[in-house]
């Protein structure tokens, strides 16, 4: 088995949005206001006092949402990462969370934005940076317009040490057809983040299947129902994983107001897929 750097689990930093409290909405959109603003609560934590908790969990990769970050100075930025290197946390990927390169009027304006952050997740030591492809229909000129800026934007990352990622994510990419087709036209330039949470069963599986042989990194969400995690939904997410052969790294998504403790739902879910990859062998063998 592939041994991965800084092991297999990681946290998305919105696994813990009622823990930080604030949200910076960094936009394209020049309407937009970046101001601070409580959606989930105060908050008892700050961002950069995030990683020695983690680490003390046995999580040593870090996924930062953008809206997360309380600023982009590069004081700052050194600061962020000075902490996760001292608690041997990997920033995993940085989470671009506006922006659309198939909408018809804004696409250049947006993809231009996203481009100014590889400076900053550079700066940040991320391996990679999830942009969304898009939010509009999944017409031909819809795809084709985000596969063009999307190229684009991976030819801007090129030698500086960050890979750009998408996600099947939102209404462009409903379905393994148009994700594909999308991977397809960027010919390596940009590659997938698959998330288990963002499709609708019983299809999601079979898609599941198929986009996770292309995936790079996963977002492992789980549901969660009156009586705590859905183990049957989140068990054939993970073995769609397995028969795809993906063996990268889980990010732990939970979503969900069942803990009011988030770093409940985190471990809850971080075990539920040790048990499911311990138990691996016997299924190879059964």
């Amino acid at each position: 088995m592939q041994i991965l750097q800084n092991g297999r689990f990681a946290v998305s930093t919105w696994s813990l949005h009622r823990l930080l409290g604030a949200v910076y909405a960094y936009s394209p959109d020049p309407e937009k206001s970046a101001a601070a603003k409580e959606p989930y609560g105060r908050g008892t934590a700050e961002l950069i006092d995030m990683p020695a908790p983690l680490a003390a969990r046995g999580i040593n990769r870090l996924e930062v949402c953008s809206f997360h970050l309380p600023s982009l100075d590069a004081a700052y930025i050194s600061e962020l990462r000075d902490a996760m290197t001292a608690s041997n946390v990997l920033f995993q990927t940085l989470l671009v969370e506006d922006g659309d390169p198939s909408h018809a009027e804004t696409a250049e304006r947006d993809v231009r934005w996203m481009a100014e952050w590889i400076d900053i997740a550079a700066a940040l030591g991320a391996q990679r940076m999830r942009v969304i492809a898009g939010k509009q229909k999944p017409t031909e000129e819809n795809l084709t317009r985000a596969a063009r800026h999307l190229r684009w934007l991976g030819e801007q990352a090129d030698g500086s040490g960050v890979r750009v990622v998408v996600e099947n994510w939102f209404d462009l990419l409903p379905s393994p057809v148009e994700m594909n087709w999308l991977l397809d036209q960027l010919d390596g330039k940009v590659g997938l983040n698959g998330d288990l949470g963002n499709w609708a069963a019983p299809d999601k599986y079979e898609g599941l299947a198929d986009i996770m042989r292309r995936a790079e990194i996963c977002h492992a969400k789980a549901d969660y129902g009156v009586a705590g995690i859905d183990a049957q939904d989140y068990r054939k997410c993970l073995e769609m994983c397995e028969r795809a052969g993906y063996a990268g790294p889980f990010t732990l998504i939970y979503d969900s107001p069942f803990f009011p403790d988030e770093w409940d739902g985190i471990l809850l879910q971080k075990q539920f897929i040790e048990d499911f990859l311990r138990e691996a062998p016997a299924r190879r063998t059964a």
